[in-house]
């Protein structure tokens, strides 16, 4: 039994699972809500949802963003793909005695700019400076509200034998720039994060797409780890086809040097998304129109549903398929 917090608690894998599973959900409840990214609340005049996530990324700047402009996309993606149109934003910044003010100038404005980008308010917020040594230099912590119209209801219990597994771009960029960022790898191809706000492109898909089941972002853990989650809530198998998923070459190099697995390194702009059958050469093309999009691609589909389902399967190069789980231990600490 383990008795101690680790740093893999908080990789996004297997130990994060059992300690939401088996802590946060069975002491605050709202089982129900864990299916999404964001909690669905019904008000008086419609449904919000609402998000909270703290980063404590390792650095805090790294090639393609930083620590605030990945606070601000983290909560409106979360957000966005619960199907909610991002509103407004709180910040809360936890600061080490000792930080540089022109670094924390650079990180508020990073975290203005793409609020404004995304078309999102920060609207409240809250500073504490901890002595030298409590924290390692700024903790960002923020929470997203955002509205749900009728238009942008998600049913992922519609999930059907057939649907289309899609990925909106390349995995792993931003787990390899947070490793080149380290200057410990020697890597001469320098990988940008992926870090970006996908509301618009979100919203634009949630519009004109109907066949729309379910949608995540593949951060911690990966997209492995994310379909094995979706495959898990939903009683469904997937099978993924290793050779469609699109990935860099310099990702490719990085993971073969340091033994990783691409699959399982975190992404901070990138989409996942389960469509009907009749709907993914639509989504498809609406993606690929999108900056944020182009590199999308079908990488596969549902092939069980029901109580027995529940497994993700990955058809490899040779044409063997193999088993898929949540990421077990450490692959990278502070990712985000």
């Amino acid at each position: 039994m383990v008795r101690r917090i680790s740093l893999a608690h908080g990789e996004g894998g297997e130990l994060t699972h059992q300690l939401i599973q088996h802590l946060f959900i069975q002491s605050f409840g709202h089982q129900d809500q864990t299916q999404f990214d964001s909690a669905i609340l019904q008000g008086p005049f419609e449904n919000i949802a609402v998000t909270t996530d703290s980063f404590v990324v390792n650095p805090i700047f790294f090639p393609g963003g930083d620590i605030g402009k990945l606070a601000v996309t983290g909560t409106i993606n979360d957000l966005a793909v619960s199907g909610a149109i991002p509103e407004v934003l709180t910040a809360g910044f936890i600061i080490e005695e000792g930080f540089p003010l022109p670094d924390l100038k650079k990180v508020v404005h990073s975290m203005a700019a793409e609020a404004e980008h995304a078309g999102v308010k920060v609207v409240a917020g809250d500073t504490k400076v901890v002595e030298k040594g409590s924290v390692d230099g700024l903790f960002i912590n923020t929470t997203g509200i955002g509205r749900i119209t009728g238009e942008h209801q998600l049913k992922p219990e519609t999930i059907r034998e057939g649907d289309a597994v899609m990925i909106s771009g390349t995995i792993g960029d931003h787990g390899v720039s947070i490793m080149s960022a380290r200057q410990e790898l020697g890597l001469l191809n320098e990988v940008q994060s992926d870090c970006a706000s996908l509301n618009h492109m979100i919203h634009k898909l949630m519009q004109e797409v109907k066949g729309i089941r379910i949608m995540r972002d593949p951060t911690r853990g990966g997209l492995a780890t994310t379909l094995v989650e979706l495959c898990e809530e939903f009683h469904c198998t997937v099978e993924v086809d290793e050779l469609a998923i699109p990935i860099r070459d310099a990702v490719h190099g990085a993971c073969d040097i340091l033994g990783f697995d691409p699959l399982y390194l975190a992404n901070e702009g990138k989409l996942v998304l389960i469509v009907d059958r009749a709907s993914q050469q639509q989504a498809l093309n609406l993606l690929n129109k999108h900056p944020l999009g182009t590199e999308a691609k079908v990488i596969g589909q549902v092939t069980a549903q029901g109580n027995t389902a529940g497994k993700l399967h990955v058809r490899t190069p040779i044409g063997t398929t193999r088993r898929l789980h949540r990421l077990s231990g450490m692959l990278l600490p502070r990712i985000c």
